[in-house]
């Protein structure tokens, strides 16, 4: 199995780059994301590397880091997710984002990925929610926990600021901030004051 190739640019297009290595020009698909961060042609590249074998063909899929990878990985898992929309996903989402959205089971952010429905979204977000829990959010504002129905009023306020017009994406990380500035017991009416102001600013 291949897992990693380090090598020149030989060529790079919509989908995919072939990257040559020691004479041998392997052609790798790749996401959005990780084919616009490559360097020029004739320039070195190195990319993380997932093998299918298949009883028709072997196809490579490069990944500017191995975080990538992972995520790439986690989502072929669900099932009506093959590799092609593992990689469109990964193109309009970054790690960060795709916590973000599972978290908050932010539907619509997953869907703006070419070739996933509404129900292929509500899959995704419901069967990776327990799998993204122990992840590292970085920079991302709020976990599932620290919104969950465990949390007095979290969810009923994110609802209410959907109904309000703002996106679920957008209303979670406002939530997730009163959460964390009044603690788990704020009540419903302050919670939805202080995420007002957030959306606000």
């Amino acid at each position: 199995m291949i897992a990693r190739l380090s090598g020149v640019l030989g060529e790079i297009g919509e989908v995919s780059a072939i990257i040559d290595v020691g004479g041998v020009g392997y052609l790798v698909f790749c996401s959005g994301r990780t084919l616009s961060r490559m360097p020029s042609v004739g320039e070195a590249v190195r990319v993380e590397v997932e093998t299918h074998v298949r009883e028709d063909h072997i196809h490579l899929y490069g990944f500017i880091d191995a975080a990538e990878r992972s995520w790439f990985r986690l989502l072929t898992t669900v099932q009506g997710v093959g590799a092609r929309v593992g990689l469109a996903i990964l193109s309009v989402l970054t790690a960060d984002e795709l916590v973000q959205a599972i978290a908050a089971q932010d539907k619509a952010a997953v869907a703006r990925a070419n070739g996933v429905g509404p129900k292929l979204a509500a899959r995704i977000v419901t069967e990776l929610r327990d799998k993204v829990g122990g992840m590292s959010l970085g920079s991302v504002a709020g976990t599932a926990e620290t919104v969950s129905p465990s949390v007095n009023n979290g969810e009923e306020a994110i609802s209410a600021l959907v109904n309000l017009g703002y996106t679920r994406g957008d209303a979670f990380n406002a939530i997730a901030k009163a959460g964390k500035q009044l603690g788990d017991q704020a009540a419903l009416d302050a919670l939805i004051r202080f995420g007002l102001q957030e959306m606000s600013q």
